[in-house]
């Protein structure tokens, strides 16, 4: 159980990383990913990394530079520009339906225009899961430069798209439905310079 502490990734560039272990039991045809991140960093990073064999950026959350996010499913990605850091906890959830293809992100709360992305695809199950680094290839392929450093926490992933009360609910860190991935019951495997620690402000 992580509830309030943190993953602190302590190296810039890093070769660290944390495993996740997801009991997938199918594909996905929906998913709802949540996180909360803090760092200062200016540079491109990857936040959580969802690949299979067939496809390295099966489900993928990058930032490649401040004010703007990009959210990949399948390969493809569309791009969220949010305000500037204030030096502050971001928290973001994104989700995903493969029936409309309609893609959802949620920035400290509250809701981005919608866009397509993926419409009839399905995510496969069979996955390495990691966050801080960005997979080019199942499980491996970093590049450090596309790496985090920082602290993460609140990490969560759903096979259903969160309903709007539930996405404020996560933002801020009420109940939450049953998750695949869920931080109090996390299943993880810290690899390299991660430390757990308390987290030091709300």
């Amino acid at each position: 159980d992580l509830y309030r502490k943190v993953f602190v990734f302590r190296k810039d560039p890093s070769d660290a990383y944390v495993v996740l272990r997801a009991g997938l039991e199918q594909p996905l045809h929906n998913f709802t990913v949540c996180l909360r991140s803090y760092t200062d960093l200016t540079r491109p990073y990857s936040l959580f990394s969802y690949a299979t064999k067939a496809q390295d950026n099966e489900i993928l959350l990058l930032k490649p530079k401040p004010g703007e996010y990009r959210f990949y499913v399948g390969g493809k990605f569309v791009s969220f520009r949010v305000p500037e850091g204030r030096g502050d906890w971001e928290h973001v959830c994104a989700s995903w339906e493969s029936s409309t293809g309609v893609a959802e992100f949620w920035f400290n709360g509250k809701p981005w225009p919608r866009k397509g992305l993926q419409r009839g695809y399905t995510v496969g199950m069979e996955a390495a899961v990691m966050l801080g680094q960005e997979q080019d290839a199942f499980g491996g392929g970093f590049d450090l430069y596309n790496s985090f450093s920082g602290e993460l926490a609140d990490v969560h992933l759903w096979d259903v798209g969160l309903s709007p009360d539930k996405m404020r609910a996560a933002y801020q860190s009420l109940r939450l439905p049953p998750a695949l991935l869920a931080w109090r019951s996390l299943s993880y495997e810290v690899k390299g310079d991660v430390l757990v620690k308390p987290r030091l402000r709300e």
